[in-house]
Parts: C-alpha cells; structure tokens; sequence
C-alpha cells in the first residue's frame, strides 16, 4: 500500500462519493476542553465511509467479474456500501451478515439490492461461509477491511482531512478514528503521513474489543475472546487485518478505548451540537474527544464520526443521556 493508490482511488472516486465537511462546535470545545473538529462520514453514501473503500474496489473489476457478482461479508456499512456500489455498475451482490445486526443495516441492504445470508455470529465463520458461497457461484470476494483496493477507497478520508485542515490553518492535530479491522484507519495513516505529517492517528475501539490497541502494544495480532455483545456493532471484528496491521504498527499511534455508555453520550452530543446522526460504533472517537481529554496529546482533535446507521430505539436511548 502507498499514498499513490489513495490518490488514484480519490481521482476513481471523483464524482461517486461525497466530500464530507469538518464540522466545528463551541459546545464541542467547551466539552472536551480542546478544539474540536468532526469528519462526518455519517453523512456519507450509505450512511457510512464504507462506500468510498466499496466502489473504489468494485470499479477495479473487470466485466467478467461483475457480471458474475460479488460477495462480501459485513454487520451492516460494508454490506450497504457494496449493495450500492454493486447495483450502481448492474453486478448482483450477495452479503453475509450477522443474525444480530441492526435491522435497519439488514433491510437497507436488501433495499440497495444485496442478497442478505444471515448467519450466527457467535457459532458460525464468515469467511468460511462466504468462501463456500464465492466458490460455488464464482463470485469475486471483497472484504471489509483487508483489501488493498479498499483501504485506498478508505484513505481518501485522510486525503480529505489533511486538504481541509490545511484550509483552516491546522498544521498539526491528533486524529481519532473509530476502528474494527483498520481499514479505514490504515488508509487515513496513509494518506496523513504523506499529506499533513504533523498529525497522528489513533484507533479508538470500546471496551471488550480493543484487539487493535492490545496488537499495538503487544507488537503481534491479539484476538477478541468475544464476537458479539456490544452496542458498537459496526466495529466488533475478531482482530486487525493482516494488511492493514502493519500500517497501523508503522504509522498510528497507540490505541484508545472508551465504554458503550460514552459513545452513547457522544452521540446525544454531536446530535445536540452538531445535528448529525452517529451510531455507537461510529462515536467511539469522539467519545474519547469529548470525555477523554487526558488521554490526548495537544489542543486540537479531529474525530471521525464514520458511520449514522443506527436504529431508532438505541438512538433515543442515547439521546436521553445528554446534559
């Protein structure tokens, strides 16, 4: 992986996907007690950073590759992000998902035309089940984070951050960024190591599923004992990718964790001061922001806010926690 598949991702993708803002609130500021500024990818197609890593690979394919379809495995963004990006060049897309996943990810899915394989998270193998899949339709398997195709995708985030940074006159900042597999926090390392050198990415994981932070400070893979459980769905893998570790050992910081119950409150926040729509996994890094202060090096954060899907009663749930 180097910064010249980011920028070729970012000129594929020019046109496809959305130039997400940084977002900027005093009550923000007052909150964490530093300068705040969010990149909601939220807002993104989808409703997630996903699609930019989803279409970046799906274009990569050649027309043989499409007409037979795709397969991908995913709790929700992924597979949203492939369903449209699929039905976007009229390739079929099957997804596997996790039985548990938010009902609003499953039947988004199926809307943006994904064929949904439900399967148990805690008893069944994803790749197992989408490898027998792939083989038995001759479908092309694009995964969700250890892909070189969609790391480039994901990094165009970082591409972004670091332009509009620079056009608010922010030279140097610790950037948090919510983390399952590392796909996107690989790839925004990526394109900020070669574009704003002065700033520094940590991965933000919650509490049971720091995997990365562990493999971080190990200097080795570690796994999550767990597979399901957590409110924060959408970055729950079962450990970092062995592409995207190496990145992250080379080129991030060290990992940060933060509970259920501030990802809840973070989330009430940035409805509140900013009127988006996070969900649990996707407000990790502006929980650590807002409530973490300590942890953070300098007086100005960028957090990614990487994903909105979330269903309705656990986003009231949240919003019941502001004060």
């Amino acid at each position: 992986m180097n910064i010249g598949e980011i920028r070729a991702a970012s000129a594929r993708l020019e046109g496809h996907v959305r130039r997400t803002p940084l977002l900027t609130s005093p009550f923000l500021d007052e909150i964490a007690g530093k300068r705040i500024y969010v990149k909601p990818e939220c807002l993104q197609h989808t409703g997630s950073f996903k699609y930019r890593g989803a279409r970046n690979a799906i274009s990569k394919l050649d027309d043989a590759q499409r007409a037979r379809g795709i397969i991908a495995y995913s709790s929700g963004n992924h597979a949203q992000g492939i369903a449209l990006a699929a039905s976007q060049v009229n390739a079929p897309s099957v997804i596997v998902m996790p039985s548990d996943a938010p009902r609003q990810k499953i039947d988004n899915t199926r809307a943006l035309g994904g064929e949904v394989v439900l399967f148990d998270r805690e008893s069944g193998n994803r790749d197992q089940i989408g490898a027998e899949i792939a083989g038995e339709r001759g479908l092309t398997l694009i995964k969700p984070f250890d892909n070189a195709d969609v790391i480039a995708g994901q990094g165009t985030v970082g591409l972004e951050i670091a332009a509009q940074a620079r056009a608010a006159g922010v030279g140097a900042a610790t950037v948090l960024v919510p983390c399952g597999g590392g796909g996107l926090t690989s790839g925004i390392a990526l394109a900020l190591d070669a574009d704003a050198p002065g700033m520094r990415v940590h991965p933000v994981e919650p509490e049971g599923f720091d995997d990365v932070a562990r493999s971080l400070a190990s200097g080795r893979i570690e796994q999550n004992t767990r597979r399901s459980g957590s409110v924060c769905d959408a970055i729950i893998t079962p450990s970092p990718g062995d592409l995207t570790f190496p990145i992250m050992q080379k080129l991030c910081g060290r990992g940060m964790v933060v509970s259920e119950d501030d990802c809840l409150r973070a989330m009430a926040a940035a409805f509140n001061c900013l009127k988006i729509v996070v969900e649990p996994g996707g407000a990790v890094a502006l929980a650590l922001a807002l409530f973490h202060r300590d942890k953070i090096d300098g007086d100005t954060v960028i957090a990614v806010a990487s994903g909105g899907n979330v269903d309705a009663p656990i986003f009231a749930n949240a919003l019941n926690r502001f004060a």
